[in-house]
């Protein structure tokens, strides 16, 4: 009862996850949050009268996907069971088509986003491959390219082959020995030369070999090996210089240059022949006790051991990158090009770092906004404001930011910056203005009602004016939050009253000439002394913004040096990696006694070498 019960609900699980887990699904955004995601796979790129089409819904489900990638693709002949392990991976019985019949189910690449479960915060990306070499589709040039995307967009590439690796499953395996007909690593690269095996182990995802219904003992020369051991035995090559010794040799070549870090898995017959098409329903008690424990085994691996989608450069690959790559090669593809990495690396560099400028300058509108309130006391109380909220504005664009190529798109952020920082200092000077406009109206016009009455215009009437316009002056002065503007519109205002003030002195007969004189001289004096106090205010506002520039120079600088440094040992890093994978594979190859092989990987080591020794770039931003 128990038994038919959990069917019942594995039957209905892709209803219930619809329903409940992912309600979102078909909305135009999509929250991949850990307790949400995809209830079964989604097609992502269909293959289709022989023609390579990303599927739109399934670029809306990545596009989403904020949190890292780990990519984990399978491919291999059709009918070996690829589905099910990818299944397994999700953590489900039924999912991928495993189909039971000698057609191939899955056409072109399925994609399944799930909860990463070793990792927080991480996406599960599962991508399973139409079967290479299905006698349906009448050639393999669909085959090649599925089986080179699959490479290019994985960070663990599993290669699925049933039985042992004899030479008929490395003539199988022919797609690796074509990548390099299929992908380029550099768009510069010389095709008379060829590329060097280092620029594609930087980007080339991890290998592993699944092997199954595998009926041997490991053993060699009588002694028990491990499935790693007996891979690496698998790909040792042959002396001689036949075709057939070169096409012996040259796919074990290929997977030894290009997929450096290695693992084989084995696996037993999961259950009888009758029985196999039942896969999706058997539980693990009805299935044979070996292939139970090594498929935990793979999965296991895989959980703990499968990297995160990664660039060159260290560039962490979210959703939204990983839908950009898809785009990006399958444009190529389909123009007749072939997908190149660094291409596809600055075009999606492209739009990021657009996308990341538009962010920084958010995030300063937003922190001017929250921060400023105008008008500032001083023009430094706003430039500081600026410079806060500017520093924030540059780190969040150097962590959103990479491949910024001449710094073009820092650049354009520090000229939006400071057009944005002009725009706040002439809105400040505006709502200084406009305020103190307003308090010398509110202060001043009952005196000059008073004027117009005539109410100075009597002997003794001027000292008065005077008294009550400096009286009304103090407390002008003395009123807060005036801004940058306080004095200069307070001296607009007052010039602009000089005839009136003129003309009362003029009439003012308890006045001499002399003190009428001596007064005109005074007033001369005073409004020369304003003048001077505002361009020496002018002349500090100006040295202030000077300052002001010099530093956001510096603040770009800095953090631009520290990032092109992070960069730049990132870079090593990968460099001192790949140098220690040739150099090892170099020994190999010596101890074999390939001599040709060892001396064009000794090429290649200097090369490296070369270009790890190259001196650091400058940084450089005008």
């Amino acid at each position: 009862m128990k038994s038919k019960l959990v069917k019942v609900l594995d039957v209905l699980r892709p209803e219930i996850l619809s329903s409940h887990l992912f309600p979102c699904r078909h909305r135009n955004t999509l929250n991949m949050a850990p307790e949400v995601h995809m209830p079964g796979p989604v097609c992502l790129i269909e293959n289709t009268k022989g023609q390579l089409v990303a599927n739109p819904e399934a670029l809306k489900i990545l596009s989403a996907i904020t949190q890292p990638v780990v990519v984990v693709a399978i491919v291999g002949l059709y009918r070996t069971g690829k589905s099910y392990l990818m299944n397994k991976l999700a953590g489900k019985r039924k999912g991928f088509s495993l189909g039971s019949t000698v057609q191939s189910h899955t056409k072109g690449i399925w994609m399944w986003c799930v909860p990463h479960p070793k990792k927080p915060n991480h996406v599960l990306v599962l991508l399973d491959t139409e079967g290479l070499g299905d006698v349906e589709k009448g050639d393999n040039q669909n085959d090649s390219w599925i089986f080179a995307l699959a490479v290019l967009l994985s960070s663990t590439f599993v290669y699925n082959s049933m039985g042992t690796i004899n030479q008929q499953a490395m003539d199988q395996l022919h797609y690796v020995t074509e990548l390099t007909d299929r992908i380029r690593a550099k768009s510069t690269s010389d095709n008379n030369v060829g590329e060097d095996s280092g620029d594609f182990v930087s980007f080339f995802p991890d290998f592993v070999w699944t092997l199954r219904d595998f009926s041997l003992d490991l053993k060699a020369d009588g002694e028990p090996i491990t499935a790693d051991e007996y891979l690496e035995n698998s790909l040792k090559l042959k002396q001689g210089t036949s075709q057939k010794d070169k096409n012996f040799n040259l796919p074990r070549l290929c997977i030894r240059k290009f997929f450096p870090k290695k693992k084989c898995f084995i696996f037993d017959r999961p259950t009888h022949r009758k029985k196999l098409g039942q896969l999706e329903t058997l539980h693990d008690d009805e299935l044979d006790s070996e292939f139970v424990q090594q498929a935990a085994a793979f999965c296991s691996y895989i959980f703990s051991n499968s990297k995160t989608k990664t660039l060159s450069g260290g560039i962490k690959v979210n959703g939204s990158r990983l839908e950009n790559l898809v785009l990006t090669y399958l444009d190529a593809i389909s123009s007749g090009d072939l997908p190149c990495m660094e291409n596809a690396v600055l075009a999606l560099a492209q739009i990021e770092n657009a996308a990341a400028v538009q962010k920084a300058i958010a995030h300063y509108d937003q922190q001017m906004t929250q921060k400023v309130k105008l008008p500032t006391e001083t023009l430094q109380e706003l430039l500081d404001l600026h410079r806060a909220s500017e520093k924030e504005a540059i780190e969040i664009f150097i962590k959103s930011s990479f491949k910024d190529e001449d710094h073009l798109f820092q650049k354009e952020l520090a000229n939006q910056l400071e057009k944005k920082r002009d725009d706040f200092c002439k809105q400040n000077m505006k709502a200084s203005s406009d305020r103190c406009s307003a308090l010398l109206r509110d202060l001043f016009s009952p005196l000059e009602e008073d004027v117009k009455q005539g109410i100075y215009s009597k002997p003794g009437g001027y000292r008065l004016l005077i008294q009550k316009t400096q009286e009304l002056k103090e407390k002008y002065l003395q009123e807060p939050r005036k801004g940058i503007q306080a004095e200069e519109t307070l001296q607009t205002y007052l010039r602009s009253k000089e005839s009136i003030i003129d003309a009362i002195l003029q009439t003012d007969q308890t006045l001499t000439e002399k003190e009428k004189e001596i007064e005109v001289e005074r007033v001369k004096a005073e409004s020369a002394q304003a003048a001077a106090k505002m361009l020496e205010e002018m002349q500090k506002k100006n040295q202030q913004m000077m300052e002001q520039k010099e530093k956001s120079y510096q603040e770009h600088v800095k953090q631009l040096t520290e990032k092109m440094e992070r960069d730049r040992a990132q870079l090593l890093a990968e460099q001192e990696r790949t140098l220690a994978l040739k150099l090892e594979e170099q020994a190999r190859l010596l101890n074999e006694g390939f001599q040709n092989e060892s001396r064009q990987l000794h090429n290649e080591i200097q090369n490296l070498q070369k270009r790890m020794a190259q001196p650091r770039r400058r940084c450089v931003i005008s």
